[in-house]
């Protein structure tokens, strides 16, 4: 979330980022909010004024009584007795703005990067570069059969048996191309690990307090899968699982900035409407994903945000998938990124560009949220928020179609990418598996 006080004395810039985003309904709640800040503050120093009468009267009664003024004393006994319902009063006010500025806060978005591109949804995303670069990717010459029909023909994928496990938007996966799915990974994790980031594995649950820290308050409904009975939910990304881990921590700058590597499942509500999504593997409500996350110095995360997305590019150049880099808008970005840039892998049967990676720079907004800071200088005392900044490595599932489009022949088979070839056991190909036969 944005601070308090960031808002309080930069409420132009403020006002500025919510009209660039077409948020003009936030506006109304950001006057409210100032204004309630404003009189919080009247109240505090009136409430220090009140305790401080409180201790005044109370020296003066004492004093009159010992110098046997009577009357001083009576009057000054009459204030004495008015005070603690005026400090009532007073604080009872104050815990109610404080309540009503908590929730406000929380209701505005991060500050956009200047380099963000105006627009009102996804069609208005600015692609930014393409790889490979100057040969446009195309649909080849065969018919290319559609990925989920294809795993379950070759026995790699059980859609149907997961459905009545599970419900839609789950698979159950088989043979190599479950094998795939770990090649993935670990290709992945190695990839970051040469690149200084330390492998993370992560609680699958956190608690609601942590989340709201990281997290858009609209996800809780949209996406998010609650504990029933629990104030917990299933994690939808590592990326938030990690933020949580340093709440409340102030780091030391000699240890900036800390490169971490998730790996975990994600759950989500959300799936694709059509059935090229929801009968098959690129939106699911389970999957794996190798996430990279850091926290660093402010003055560092510009630099790295182009190293996250630089890694992402690297791996999807080894898988060789073609791409697109595309910059999100601001009426697509959301509600946490400064800047987000989306890595989009072609898939050929429908000739299109589909998201594949996220790499977003949060700035201080998760850590406002979560208060997490470090020292400006070595055994200092002044402190700032730490930037956040996450990016997939990979998504396993959306990978793992891609794959299946990029590399099948005209026969149906797929062949394996050479960098995941080491993890798959030096098979060059996908092998079907023999299914039991069932009535």
């Amino acid at each position: 979330m944005l601070d308090l006080r960031f808002i309080r004395n930069n409420p132009d810039i403020v006002k500025r980022d919510l009209q660039k985003r077409g948020r003009k309904e936030k506006l109304e709640v950001l006057d409210e909010l100032l204004s309630n800040d404003s009189e919080r503050r009247k109240l505090q120093v009136e409430g220090d004024e009140l305790r401080a009468r409180r201790n005044q009267v109370t020296r003066g009664i004492s004093e009159a009584i010992k110098a046997g003024e009577k009357r001083k004393a009576d009057e000054l006994k009459k204030e004495a007795s008015k005070i603690p319902g005026l400090i009532r009063e007073n604080e009872d006010r104050a815990k109610y703005l404080d309540e009503e500025i908590a929730v406000a806060v929380r209701k505005f978005p991060n500050i956009l990067h200047h380099s963000v591109p105006v627009g009102k949804d996804g069609s208005d995303n600015a692609v930014v570069r393409k790889w490979p670069e100057g040969k446009e990717p195309k649909k080849p010459h065969f018919e290319l059969k559609v990925h989920g029909e294809l795993a379950e023909e070759n026995g790699w994928a059980d859609f149907s048996r997961a459905a009545k496990a599970s419900g839609a938007g789950f698979a159950y996966l088989l043979g190599d191309l479950a094998r795939l799915d770990f090649a993935l990974q670990l290709f992945a994790l190695d990839t970051l690990e040469k690149r200084g980031f330390t492998i993370i594995e992560v609680p699958l649950m956190v608690d609601k307090a942590p989340y709201e820290g990281v997290t858009d308050l609209a996800d809780f409904e949209t996406m998010m899968y609650k504990i029933e009975g629990m104030d917990k939910y299933l994690i939808a990304t590592s990326e938030h699982a990690i933020a949580a881990m340093h709440a409340g921590d102030i780091f030391e700058p000699e240890d900036l900035p800390v490169r971490l590597a998730g790996v975990s499942p994600c759950f989500r509500k959300e799936i694709g409407s059509h059935g090229v999504d929801t009968r098959g593997l690129f939106r699911m409500h389970q999957f794996n994903k190798v996430e990279q996350f850091v926290f660093c110095k402010q003055e560092e995360s510009w630099k790295i945000f182009d190293e996250l997305i630089a890694n992402a590019e690297l791996i999807f150049q080894k898988l060789g998938l073609p791409y697109r880099i595309v910059s999100i808008c601001t009426g697509d970005i959301g509600t946490v990124a400064a800047k987000k840039l989306d890595l989009e892998v072609w898939m050929p049967r429908e000739a299109e560009y589909k998201e594949a990676v996220s790499c977003s720079n949060c700035t201080d907004y998760q850590a406002v949220g979560l208060s997490v800071k470090y020292r400006t200088r070595k055994g200092g005392e002044e402190k700032e928020y730490c930037h956040t900044l996450n990016s997939t490595a990979v998504a396993t599932s959306r990978a793992m179609r891609s794959i299946l489009e990029n590399c099948q022949q005209k026969d149906g088979s797929v062949l394996i990418p050479k960098a995941l070839q080491p993890y798959m056991n030096g098979l060059e190909k996908l092998r079907p598996v023999k299914r039991p036969k069932t009535t």
